[in-house]
């Protein structure tokens, strides 16, 4: 079978190479060898092909094939940059926890071989109030005691990356400056003092929740970090940012989204707004800087509101 990379994914890998992510430079290369790299994966596991899925992901090449006894599985592929064995970590520490089951916890090489959920069934798709409150459910189980001796990143040091990268942009946009030092200011404090460090998922929102078998919902694509869990749930607040935009109550409606997502998940309302803040800026600044200016506009102005 061709294993032609959908065009979701060798889009986002070209952004990672403009935007000069950590181990973009390889992204390239990963991608030309991709077809092997797959084909390789495939024969070692004796795995039958079903299909490419599509859009997939946009950091991996999403597979769904079937094991040697006949069991549904999903085969992910995933180049260094993405941090694939820091997400074979996580599954295995929540071991199907609110997460997809990891089915190779002894695998290496940028390979996952995970359960099969329902790919094109997602929380997104339920009327948004149902949506929240099943993604927050999901969410909750996630946040679990980092194992000793972790070796996820932690939310200071990817935020200090993100921060450096957000002035850089700011020296060079007038446009984006006052935001971005509100966001730098929100960031600052919130590291100050922060509350209890959980295991996150890092990138958290709707369409991150499956339909599963065994239990309704499961989070997939994890890129983990470990912090305070204000972080992980501020991704959650901006979900279905452009219905948000749209509305004549858009504003009013996000403050109540803050409040309401704080107070069912026992997190502080302050620290969620702050991060809410400074991830919404983070991504429409990126979004300006790798040629994206309608989500740019989106998630600015969205930040604007907070």
């Amino acid at each position: 079978m061709a294993f032609e990379p959908p065009r979701r994914l060798v889009r986002a890998l070209g952004e990672m190479q403009r935007n000069g992510a950590g181990g973009a430079e390889g992204a390239g290369d990963w991608l030309d060898k991709l077809p092997v790299l797959a084909q390789q994966a495939v024969d070692l596991r004796e795995l039958t092909v079903e299909r490419v899925q599509s859009p997939g992901g946009r950091s991996s090449l999403v597979v769904l094939v079937r094991q040697a006894d006949g069991t549904p599985a999903v085969l992910k592929l995933a180049p260094e940059r993405a941090r694939p064995e820091s997400e074979r970590a996580a599954l295995a520490q929540w071991d199907g926890r609110g997460a997809v089951q990891l089915l190779n916890p002894g695998d290496a090489q940028g390979v996952l071989l995970l359960e099969r959920l329902q790919p094109d069934l997602s929380v997104r798709s339920l009327p948004e109030p149902k949506a929240l409150l099943e993604a927050a459910g999901t969410l909750r189980r996630l946040w679990v005691e980092p194992p000793a001796g972790h070796v996820f990143e932690t939310v200071a040091e990817r935020t200090g990356r993100q921060a450096e990268a957000m002035r850089a942009s700011a020296r060079e946009d007038a446009e984006v400056v006052a935001l971005v030092d509100a966001a730098l200011a929100a960031r600052e404090e919130l590291l100050v003092d922060p509350p209890e460090e959980r295991l996150l998922h890092g990138t958290f929102r709707q369409s991150k929740v499956l339909a599963g078998e065994r239990v309704p919902w499961l989070a997939v694509g994890p890129d983990p970090v470990v912090g305070e869990c204000a972080f992980d749930l501020a991704r959650l607040v901006r979900d279905r940012v452009e219905d948000l935009i749209a509305s004549p109550s858009g504003s009013s409606t996000t403050r109540r989204r803050v409040k309401r997502l704080a107070e069912s998940l026992d997190v502080d309302q302050e620290r969620l707004r702050g991060w809410t803040l400074f991830r919404a800026v983070e991504s429409g600044v990126r979004a300006r800087r790798v040629g994206r200016p309608q989500d740019a506009e989106l998630l600015l102005e969205f930040a604007g509101w907070l």
